[in-house]
């Protein structure tokens, strides 16, 4: 969608010292149900917990308020990026709000941006909250919206946010194009003195760039951005849908303000383990599952291909594309990347395909928007950075990355070495003294969590165990591949059904593939 770009932080500063109020800028009871299970199974999804037989009430929809958003058509716009994809005629509308940047030690002061988008008309607000690495969350809304049945497009209209440092919402530029790309290009486990010292200018670099924002872009604070943005849409409780790492936030919203969550559906918890390279090494082992899987649904041997790929491509003579040398390690973060679009997987085998045929511009497109900056979008690398590593506080030595790298890259030749990048990218950032927040509270209702088996970002095991933390969380299983589920039309009827008719699903509901 088109951005306007208003002077950034400099500006900001001289209302840092007071407390500002939120500004608008661009212009039945249900409980729970009777209805069987999507699928039934004699072999209930895998839970650790015993959860409450019978779940509280989910609120009402309710009937929304006087909106504060001053909506303006971006429907144009908002067709021609989407190309084909937009599908059905949809409307499109586009707002900023603005609200409190809060960084630490200057408590409800600053201002920050958050850019909206409305997808459709249906008359009651479904907020949208994508992956902090993936497309933008507006750009996401609409495309979801096209994909979605009629009749949950009659009761709800898709809000997509930019999360707070992404896209529209004063998406972060702070890392150095070359920093970046050795962030990305790098092979940690054959030595980590190369990515770390690029790790150590990034976060010096953001420190400069970003001053008094740099603590601001976490999870947390963006919670706080969605009870403002439920304010502004007249709701009195938040419908939601969350799709990958941005189920968390859902969740960590829903922990804090229970009285303001309504319907949430979670498609793909991330594992909430505090052990990072645990996590990793789920995710390792998912995406090369996944890569097995899209192989095997296209006919082709998509594992031998990519693992062909980067011999290559380590043996003979360096590939470049848009400047960027395509090293072993930045392909395969392509291939990661272009694994989490499961429409996408046939145009990944044919880029794979190409790269091995010398023509490394196709692949090179599926990691360009995270590593290219440009005028009208940032690379999605720095906002990703901020926000992971502001959302933990472990921090390890070097020689331990050293050996993790190693141990992540014999245990999954395949991506271990390029996710094990990941630990090394906090390690100089500086350390914060609070958590993100708690995805747990009793007090919420009851809210849908969706695993997929074989996720090469949010694996099956991993949403699980999340799962097992929410006191209220309703687990619907699909045993199918790809990054979310909502490509499932049992998972998308569950989700309809929760959503307009208030319907629980059985706890344990299985999905086939």
């Amino acid at each position: 969608m088109p951005r306007r770009h208003p002077p950034r932080r400099h500006a900001r500063r001289a209302v840092l010292a007071a407390l500002l109020p939120v500004l608008v800028v661009a212009g039945c009871t249900v409980g729970p149900s009777t209805r069987p299970a999507v699928v039934q199974n004699d072999a209930p999804a895998p839970t650790e917990r015993d959860r409450e037989e019978s779940p509280a009430p989910l609120p009402p929809l309710g009937e929304p308020g006087s909106s504060r958003i001053g909506w303006s058509d971006c429907a144009a716009e908002t067709r021609e990026q989407l190309g084909e994809a937009a599908g059905r005629n949809l409307n499109y509308e586009c707002a900023y709000l603005t609200t409190t940047l809060d960084p630490p030690g200057m408590p409800g002061q600053g201002l920050a941006r958050m850019s909206v988008l409305k997808a459709g008309d249906g008359p009651v607000p479904l907020v949208v909250v994508n992956d902090v690495d993936g497309e933008p969350g507006t750009r996401y809304a609409a495309r979801l919206a096209a994909t979605l049945p009629d009749e949950l497009l009659q009761q709800f209209s898709l809000i997509g946010v930019d999360r707070r440092g992404t896209g529209g919402s004063d998406a972060v530029r702070c890392i150095p194009s070359a920093e970046r790309a050795t962030l990305l290009d790098s092979d940690p486990s054959e030595g980590i003195q190369r990515p770390l010292d690029a790790a150590r200018t990034a976060g010096q670099q953001c420190a400069i760039a970003l001053e008094d924002e740099q603590g601001a872009i976490d999870t947390r604070r963006t919670t706080s951005d969605l009870e403002t943005l439920r304010e502004n849409l007249g709701m009195d409780r938040l419908h939601a849908l969350g799709h990958g790492e941005g189920s968390r936030v859902l969740a960590v919203y829903s922990a804090r303000f229970p009285d303001k969550t309504g319907r949430m559906v979670l498609d793909g918890m991330p594992d909430p383990s505090d052990d990072h390279a645990t996590v990793l090494d789920g995710v390792a082992g998912g995406a090369e599952a996944t890569l097995d899987a899209a192989g095997a649904q296209l006919g082709r041997d998509l594992r031998a291909d990519v693992t062909a790929l980067t011999g290559e491509l380590d043996r003979g003579a360096p590939l470049t594309s848009g400047g960027y040398r395509l090293t072993p390690q930045l392909a395969v973060r392509a291939v990661l990347s272009g694994l989490a679009q499961r429409d996408r997987w046939a145009d990944l085998a044919d880029a794979v395909a190409a790269a091995r045929s010398g023509d490394p511009n196709p692949l090179f497109g599926f990691v360009r928007p995270h590593i290219v900056e440009d005028r009208l979008a940032a690379a999605r690398l720095d906002g990703t950075i901020a926000t992971q590593c502001n959302d933990t506080v472990t921090r390890q030595p070097a020689d331990r990355l050293a050996s993790t790298a190693r141990d992540l890259a014999r245990n999954h030749p395949v991506f271990g070495a390029a996710l094990a990048q990941e630990l090394v990218w906090c390690s100089p950032w500086p350390t914060r003294s609070d958590e993100p927040g708690d995805i747990a509270s009793e007090h919420t209702p009851p809210i849908v969590v969706v695993s997929t088996e074989t996720d090469p970002v949010t694996p099956g095991k991993g949403t699980v165990r999340a799962a097992d933390q929410m006191p209220r969380a309703v687990h619907v299983a699909w045993k199918g591949a790809g990054h979310g589920a909502l490509s499932s039309a049992c998972v998308t009827d569950a989700a309809r059904g929760f959503l307009v008719d208030g319907e629980v699903p059985r706890d344990g509901t299985l999905c086939p593939a």
